[in-house]
């Protein structure tokens, strides 16, 4: 199979960093396992740099760890790295990559010294629930600048489909509040199926180029979660942090109003627990959105720990998980969830790659949910917080044309409301107050 290497957009991130910092900081690159970190690592090397050299803490003898055991002599350690990778560094001009730098941790504990010396520029990579776990005990250092990287989002998955014209049309068409018209939303919703049923993991993008199957596509998947299991494991060797993770599709097409914990796990002590679940949110395999007892502006400040919906970080993934009680999921589900003509209500996974696209954006996630006066709950599925106001938005797949949540809760904070938004599989319309914007539109809200 061809080995690609995909624009992202993280790519301008790290330029920013080199430019702005010089030196002063570590890059450290933070994200789930398998999302591109060390490729757009190794690639930012090679085009930024003169040389550099690109330590694998995987793969390398136990003579390069151990080189970072003692700092006082920096002089001794880079000479050791250019004699054993066979590359030249030139002081300011090249850069020093310390992959999975988990397997190390007195390597990240010298950067504070490394950096000091400013010779060279450092880019740190590692699977972040193994790089917290495996740092315990050491001095993180502060002289780092810390960005997380994400499985390729959509606009950057039509850029690997050889398309850098929808999502620029579309952002314009969003803010002209302009209808794309039948012939090009069809076309649009079947692309977008596309990048939920394939993903953002660029191995299961690459072997989707390849080979356009899409059952060895959920193979590559399948491969990833086995990843993300073991991760899991290593925050919590009972299995309840890989409980969590794989009960989230049944979680969300039970249409709960929040994460119900005790039939997955069991009864947890509260510090128990919330180490468990803070540790999953910032391993970046999940998407967690926190309920809010009072929407408003400083949605964190009212946000129950407690209270919750989990998702999978990357859509594609979570598609898989949901299909994980077959060995292999058969190309005819996806050609049938790719047409739209599977019968089964699929407005969880729209939920689910809402949340990515949201969270893609730079948005964290915050849901609110309010009883009427027969202890009926209504849910609004995602409160921003824009300017001085919220905006509250429901996800339809179908029948919208009823919007109970939102017309209610508008009535109730009409206050604090700067928009209101229908997310939905239809074009581009307008309902009143209401704008009714397709899923495809959702990074630009």
């Amino acid at each position: 199979m061809e080995e690609r290497i995909f624009k992202r957009k993280f790519y301008e991130k790290m330029l920013a960093w080199k430019r702005d910092n010089d030196g002063r900081t570590a890059l450290m690159i933070k994200g789930a396992r398998r999302v591109g970190k060390s490729t757009i690592a190794e690639e930012f090397a090679k085009n930024e740099y003169e040389s550099y050299i690109l330590v694998d803490f995987t793969k390398v003898g136990p003579e390069i760890p151990a080189l970072f055991d003692d700092v006082s002599n920096l002089d001794r350690i880079f000479m050791a790295l250019q004699f054993y990778f066979n590359v030249t560094l030139t002081p300011r001009k090249s850069v020093i990559i310390l992959d999975e730098i988990q397997e190390c941790p007195k390597a990240r504990q010298a950067i504070k010294e490394l950096v000091k010396d400013h010779r060279y520029d450092y880019i740190e990579t590692g699977s972040l629930i193994s790089v917290r776990r495996k740092t315990q005990g050491i001095r993180i250092p502060s002289e780092e600048t810390r960005l997380t990287m994400y499985s390729m989002d959509y606009e950057e998955f039509r850029w690997a489909m050889g398309d850098e014209t929808t999502v620029p049309l579309l952002a314009q068409a969003f803010v002209d509040r302009h209808p794309l018209g039948d012939a090009a939303h069809r076309k649009i919703m079947r692309d977008l199926r596309l990048y939920m049923l394939v993903g953002g993991m660029p191995q299961a993008v690459n072997t989707y180029l390849d080979t356009q199957n899409l059952s060895l596509v959920d193979a590559t998947k399948r491969e990833i979660l086995g990843l993300y299991d073991e991760d899991f494991y290593k925050i919590d060797p009972t299995g309840k942090a890989a409980s969590l993770f794989k009960a989230i599709p049944a979680q969300l097409a039970g249409n709960a109003h929040r994460y119900q914990i005790t039939p997955v796990i069991g009864e947890v002590e509260d510090t128990a627990l919330l180490t468990l679940l803070h540790e999953m949110e910032e391993s970046k395999t999940v998407n967690v959105a926190h309920h809010v007892d009072n929407p408003n502006v400083g949605l964190p400040m009212t946000d129950k720990w407690d209270t919750f919906k989990m998702y999978v970080g990357d859509t594609g993934l979570f598609v898989t998980l949901a299909f994980a009680d077959k060995e292999v999921t058969e190309n005819i589900i996806y050609q049938k969830l790719l047409s739209d003509k599977l019968a089964a209500n699929l407005g969880y996974v729209y939920e689910n790659m809402i949340a990515q696209m949201l969270t893609a954006s730079g948005n964290k996630l915050f849901y609110h949910t309010f009883p009427d006066k027969n202890k009926h709950f209504y849910e609004i599925d995602f409160i921003l917080s824009r300017a001085q106001k919220i905006c509250p938005i429901e996800v339809k797949s179908s029948g919208y044309k009823t919007h109970k949540s939102l017309d209610l809760f508008c009535e109730k904070y009409s206050d604090r409301i700067r928009n209101r938004y229908l997310m939905y599989t239809k074009d581009l319309s307008k309902d009143g107050a209401l704008q009714m914007v397709p899923v495809y539109m959702a990074p630009f809200l």
